[in-house]
């Protein structure tokens, strides 16, 4: 009897010992349509942290000795926040192509995780392609209103998360308001300064990937729509597949797709020959079609310069006379592009 009696209490401690913390974060998940890379990064700023391999099916799960707070993801060539902590589990679940809208956090530190997701998602409910193109200044005050109520929204609904985390989201809304309210009043002063009729700038002699060298007067008797891009630009890259759509539309009609790169050794460690080779690579490589030019000075050249631009992707509308249909006009992802095009009987 004593010695059943001695076992019970002993089963009695084990089962009330409480268990030790655990002095590192499991990160598991899937990742729908992966990058050829197969990894899964996390950085803290530049600082490779763990480079956790992904499965074929682009499952994953690896554990880290980390400090709490938030860090970089990478995929590919898509990235994204996470906020990690020791004896957390933590999951990630998104798809590639899509990398950002379908990001879903659970386990531990979820609240954090999907607050700070999809409160730099509504930014996109507002602030439109369609409102960045021609929106007034009205139009831009309404959609900021609406879009500092909807934060107020998220924040109600994830009214769990720790104050730091808030203070930190709130500066990043503002931000964003600051810098989207700089970038319109540059976009209304440039539609103002090019408007719909006025000659266009030119080119001259800029060389052509298919052979010789290319000036805008070349083009005369078409339609002219301008690609200006590089090939360590993300985001034009993403319109590559959407441009061909477009060109194979409009193929037999009266349109020629030039695309200026003004590659000069970004991405090549400023090595402009690499840059260079870079260019005709990536042309060859991506299947790239209308007509591939290379600016004569990157950013510096004067069709460049003379256009204000100073961010790419860049898409420019000349008209068969070398009138500027649309300074700025629509992207090839966006559908307004081919109501345009109909709008011109092209």
């Amino acid at each position: 009897m004593k010695k059943l009696l001695m076992l019970c209490i002993a089963i009695s401690l084990i089962g009330c010992k409480k268990e030790e913390p655990k002095d590192y974060v499991t990160l598991s998940g899937k990742i729908e349509n992966p990058h050829e890379s197969k990894t899964l990064k996390i950085l803290k700023g530049r600082e490779l942290k763990r480079d956790i391999p992904l499965n074929e099916d682009g499952t994953f799960k690896d554990t880290l000795k980390i400090e709490a707070g938030d860090y970089t993801i990478q995929h590919g060539e898509q990235y994204g926040e996470i906020y990690l902590e020791n004896d957390n589990e933590t999951t990630l679940n998104t798809d590639y192509e899509e990398f950002d809208k379908q990001m879903v956090f659970g386990g531990d530190a979820a609240d954090i995780n999907n607050f700070s997701i999809q409160s730099y998602l509504i930014s996109s409910d507002y602030f439109t392609e369609d409102l960045i193109a021609n929106g007034t200044r009205e139009d831009l005050n309404n959609a900021v209103t609406n879009y500092r109520n909807a934060y107020k929204d998220l924040k109600s609904k994830f009214s769990t998360v720790d104050s730091a985390h808030i203070v930190k989201m709130d500066n990043n809304i503002e931000a964003t308001v600051k810098s989207l309210t700089q970038y319109m009043a540059s976009k209304i002063a440039m539609r103002e300064q090019f408007p719909a009729g006025k000659a266009s700038p030119t080119f001259t002699d800029y060389e052509n990937y298919a052979g010789g060298n290319m000036s805008l007067e070349d083009l005369k008797g078409k339609y002219v729509y301008v690609d200006v891009w590089a090939t360590w630009c993300g985001p034009c890259k993403r319109e590559i597949p959407s441009l061909k759509k477009v060109e194979k539309q409009f193929e037999d009609k009266n349109i020629q797709i030039v695309s200026i790169s003004v590659d000069e050794g970004r991405g090549y460690k400023g090595d402009a020959a690499a840059a260079y080779e870079g260019w005709k690579k990536m042309i060859a490589e991506k299947d790239l079609g209308g007509i591939q030019l290379l600016a004569d000075d990157g950013f510096k050249s004067q069709f460049i310069q003379d256009y204000k631009i100073n961010a790419i992707p860049r898409f420019i509308l000349i008209d068969p006379d070398g009138n500027i249909v649309n300074a700025d006009a629509p992207r090839p992802s966006n559908p307004k592009l081919v109501e345009l095009f109909n709008s011109l009987d092209i």
